[in-house]
């Protein structure tokens, strides 16, 4: 990524990606997880079908892109998305589970270089660590560490080792595709997955509420269409270890969101840790780091 969308792609993802945190927890109450992760996933196949019919994408031709593209879809939209659900409806609290997928960037960092051939550099690891001690302050400051069941806890560890799969995943087999296609494919597999777990499991039971309809008419469009495929874009131009480690941020960035939107309180120590976390980003995504030895 060259220019303007070097910067741009990033900042779009970052916001988008953690406001998805307030709009699931408006959300999740008037549906169990699966249930609400496979109506999320219902809805964006029916927004992609017109696209797909008035457009008529390329689909993947070699049987190599289906496969990459379907376990991609099984790690990221049907692993990590269910997994993050069940921990936030097992009562762990939000910055539990954001603590532990915030661990993410380092598991990618220690296996890059083995997976995906990439060169860790030290400052790069100063960077890291950094981001990881400034999303824990943040988080710490928001006093939401309690309240983590057994379940839960596993749930988002779970959760966080499918995110690193399918990044890394993603960064050595990825490949481009024509972003219509390779949604509608990796959203059929999800819901293919989720849809009859939702229905054996949990009954398939939906309270239709205004926040309902605004929390999945956010989580379609913005996180599902546009984040994602930032993402996978991120990853397969840029080092796995270097677009991971904007996670750090997600924290961070969901507390300012929730203080403007939602007006919780962020004591000035937050404000410390966000501060702390954007250097650690920022030091870990220089050219410097990507250069050093």
């Amino acid at each position: 990524m060259t220019g303007h969308l070097r910067w741009l792609a990033p900042a779009t993802f970052l916001a988008l990606w953690s406001a998805g945190f307030a709009f699931v927890a408006l959300g999740l109450p008037y549906s169990e997880p699966i249930t609400f992760l496979a109506l999320r996933y219902a809805i964006v196949i029916a927004v992609l079908t017109p696209a797909f019919l008035v457009l008529r994408p390329p689909l993947p031709k070699a049987r190599r892109d289906w496969v990459d593209l379907i376990v991609v879809a099984l790690l990221l939209q049907a692993a990590y998305f269910t997994l993050l659900y069940l921990a936030l409806d097992l009562e762990s609290s939000a910055g539990t589970v954001a603590l532990i997928v915030s661990l993410q960037p380092i598991l990618v960092a220690l296996l890059a270089p083995r997976v995906a051939g990439e060169r860790v550099t030290k400052i790069r690891w100063a960077g890291l660590a950094l981001g990881l001690i400034g999303a824990g302050v943040v988080i710490a400051s928001r006093s939401t560490l309690g309240g983590a069941s057994a379940a839960g806890l596993a749930c988002a560890a779970a959760a966080m080792v499918a995110l690193t799969a399918g990044t890394l995943y993603e960064r050595t087999h990825g490949s481009e595709h024509h972003p219509v296609s390779a949604n509608a494919v990796q959203f059929a597999v999800a819901l293919a997955v989720t849809l009859p777990a939702a229905l054996i499991l949990e009954g398939f039971p939906v309270e239709w509420t205004g926040d309902l309809a605004i929390s999945l008419a956010y989580l379609v469009f913005a996180n599902s269409l546009v984040s994602i495929t930032l993402l996978l874009m991120m990853v397969r131009r840029g080092e796995a270890s270097r677009v991971s480690s904007l996670f750090f941020l997600v924290p961070p960035l969901a507390a300012l969101i929730a203080w403007a939107v939602l007006g919780e309180s962020l004591p000035a120590s937050g404000w410390l840790g966000m501060a702390v976390a954007a250097v650690g980003v920022g030091i870990a995504t220089s050219s410097s780091a990507r250069d050093s030895s």
